[in-house]
C-alpha cells in the first residue's frame, strides 16, 4: 500500500506547491515511485492531459518533477474563478457547470467518492503520495465538509507538515495560531513544522524554534532558504507579475497584458528565458511604453476583461502602440478580443454580443461545450512582420469555449494542426500585417519560435540578430527541479520525514 505525507500551509502563497514538487523529486532520487495529489485546486492556470482532460497546472508540474505523466487523478477537482463569487467546476477533467461559492460549498461533499477513487487509483501505482493542501486548514468558516486540508488528511490517513512563510513576517504566530484553531485530532496529525523562504543566519532563528516547540510540542523539521526557482505558477499570487527583469537594458521588450482574470500565463516562460528579451506584465497604459511585442493572453472571462481593457484605457494604449509599430499577438481569449465581434448566445460568459478590438477579421461565437485538446502541426505561410515563422513546428493545447472564424473571404490562417488524440486536422488562428492570433496555448514554448521571433524583432529595429540563446523548456524545468530538491535535501530533516511517511 502506498504511503503518504501532506504539505499544508498557514495561508495561501507560503510555498506548498513548490515544496510538494521538490519532495516529489527528492523521493524519486531516493528510489521511490512518487506522485503528487491535490484533491481541490482553485486556479486559472490549467493543463490538458494526453486524454484531453483538464487539471491544475501545479499538479502537472509536480508530476513532471516526479518523472511521470500528469493525470487528472492528481487533481480530481479544479475550480476556475469566473467572477468574485463564482467558479467553473471541473471534476475528473470535465466541466460540470458554473457555481456560486455558496452552491459549491454545499455541493462539494458529494465529490468525496470521486476524490477517494482518484487517490486510491494513484496510490496503487506509487510508493509515496505527496499531498498538497489549499490555503489554510484553520479557515474555520470553511472547515465544514472540508475535502482539501484536514478532511483530505483524514481520508488518506496522512501525516501533515505545516508550512509557514517567514518572508512575510510573523511566522511563529502563523504556525502557533493555525494549530490553536484546529481540533485535538487535527493537531495530532501535524508531525512537524517547515519554515519557508528564510534569509540570513540560521543561528539567529534557533531561539524562536525552541520556543515554538515549547508552545506546541511540535518539532521544526526544516528551514528552507529563500529560493529563486523559476517554475510555472499555480495562480495569480505569483510574483512573476512584479517585473523583476525590468530595466535589464535588453534590446527587446515583450509585454503581456495583465488582465484581471488572466489564465495560463505560463505560456511565456520560454520568452522570459531568451537572452535578448525583457518580459514584462502591464496593468496600466504607461507600462506599454517601448514594447516591441504586446501579447494579449488567455483569460477565464474574455468579455469582462475586454470591458476592463476599455475602461482602464489599456485598449486605447494597445491600439496606439500598434499604430506606432508594435507587433500584437493574442492567445485564446486575447485572440478573441482582437477580432471584430464576440457573441455569447448560451451565456458561457456575460451573454449578449460585444464589439472586439477590430484588428483581426474574425468573429467568435461561444459554444456550450469546452474544447480541450493537445495539438501539433506547423505554422502556415503567413504574411506580415512575423512571416519568418512560416513553416516552423507548432504545438501546444487548446482550452476554450469559443469558436472563431474569419468573417471575410480571405482566410489567412496561422497554423495547421492535428489533434494528438483524435487525429483530426484543422486550421487555427489568423495573421495580418502585425497582428496575430491563435488558440494554441504553448505557442511560445518552443525555443525555435522564440529565437526566430527575437531575430525578426531585432531586424525590424535595425539591430544585429546574433548570439540569441534560449534555454529549452524541458532543460530549464529539470534544472529548476534539481535546484529545488537540492535545497530541500539540505534544509529538511529527511531521515525524520522518511520515518513520518513510513518509508523508513
Amino acid at each position: 500500500m502506498s504511503r503518504s505525507i501532506m504539505i499544508q500551509g498557514t495561508m495561501s502563497g507560503v510555498g506548498k506547491s513548490l515544496i510538494t514538487a521538490g519532495l516529489c523529486r527528492v523521493f524519486v532520487r531516493m528510489g521511490f515511485r512518487a506522485a503528487p495529489f491535490k484533491s481541490q485546486n482553485m486556479a486559472l492556470n490549467s493543463f490538458i492531459t494526453e486524454e484531453g482532460l483538464e487539471m491544475g497546472r501545479a499538479q502537472a508540474v509536480q508530476a513532471q518533477a516526479a518523472g511521470i505523466q500528469p493525470s487528472v487523478r492528481m487533481n480530481p477537482i479544479l475550480l476556475k474563478p469566473t467572477s468574485d463569487i463564482g467558479s467553473q467546476v471541473i471534476v475528473n477533467g470535465e466541466v460540470v457547470g458554473t457555481m456560486t461559492a455558496q452552491k459549491y460549498f454545499v455541493y462539494k461533499k458529494s465529490l468525496i467518492p470521486q476524490i477517494r477513487e482518484a487517490y486510491e487509483s494513484l496510490a496503487a501505482e506509487s510508493d509515496i503520495i505527496v499531498i498538497e493542501g489549499a490555503g489554510s486548514p484553520a479557515e474555520i468558516n470553511l472547515k465544514k465538509n472540508d475535502i482539501v486540508n484536514m478532511g483530505m488528511a483524514e481520508l488518506a490517513n496522512a501525516p501533515v507538515l505545516l508550512t509557514g512563510d517567514i518572508d512575510r513576517g510573523g511566522v511563529f504566530a502563523q504556525l502557533v495560531g493555525t494549530q490553536i484553531l484546529l481540533t485535538g485530532a487535527e493537531q495530532d496529525r501535524i508531525k512537524g513544522f517547515l519554515i519557508n523562504k528564510f534569509r540570513g543566519d540560521r543561528a539567529l532563528l534557533e531561539p524562536g524554534l525552541k520556543m515554538l516547540f515549547e508552545k506546541t510540542g511540535k518539532p521544526t523539521l526544516g528551514v528552507i532558504p529563500y529560493l529563486d526557482v523559476d517554475l510555472e505558477d499555480e495562480d495569480s499570487l505569483t510574483d512573476r507579475f512584479l517585473n523583476k527583469n525590468e530595466g535589464q537594458s535588453l534590446p527587446l521588450k515583450a509585454t503581456v497584458i495583465k488582465l484581471p482574470r488572466i489564465s495560463n500565463f505560463t505560456d511565456f516562460l520560454t520568452l522570459s528565458n531568451c537572452s535578448c528579451i525583457e518580459l514584462n506584465y502591464a496593468g496600466k497604459p504607461s507600462e506599454l511604453a517601448g514594447a516591441d511585442l504586446i501579447i494579449l493572453p488567455g483569460t477565464k472571462n474574455t468579455m469582462a476583461d475586454l470591458e476592463w481593457l476599455r475602461s482602464s484605457g489599456m485598449e486605447k494604449a494597445v491600439l496606439s502602440a500598434y499604430r506606432e509599430g508594435a507587433v500584437l499577438f493574442g492567445i485564446c481569449g486575447g485572440y478573441q478580443m482582437l477580432g471584430e465581434e464576440l457573441s455569447d448566445p448560451y451565456h458561457a460568459e456575460e451573454g449578449g454580443t460585444m464589439q472586439g478590438m477590430g484588428l483581426l477579421p474574425v468573429r467568435t461565437v461561444y459554444a456550450k461545450k469546452k474544447t480541450r485538446s493537445r495539438m501539433s502541426g506547423n505554422i502556415l505561410e503567413i504574411k506580415g512582420a512575423l512571416r519568418g515563422l512560416s513553416g516552423l513546428p507548432a504545438e501546444g493545447y487548446e482550452i476554450h469555449m469559443g469558436d472563431t472564424k474569419p468573417c471575410t473571404e480571405e482566410k489567412a490562417y496561422l497554423t495547421k494542426i492535428r489533434d494528438m488524440r483524435t487525429g483530426e486536422i484543422k486550421t487555427d488562428g489568423y495573421s495580418t500585417d502585425r497582428v496575430y492570433g491563435t488558440y494554441l496555448h504553448g505557442f511560445f514554448d518552443r525555443e525555435e519560435i522564440v529565437i526566430k521571433t527575437a531575430e525578426i524583432l531585432l531586424q525590424r529595429k535595425g539591430l544585429p540578430a546574433e548570439h540569441i540563446t534560449v534555454t529549452p523548456l524541458h532543460d530549464h524545468r529539470e534544472k529548476q527541479f534539481d535546484k529545488l530538491a537540492d535545497a530541500l535535501q539540505e534544509g529538511l530533516e529527511m531521515d525524520r520525514i522518511l520515518q513520518i511517511a513510513r518509508l523508513a
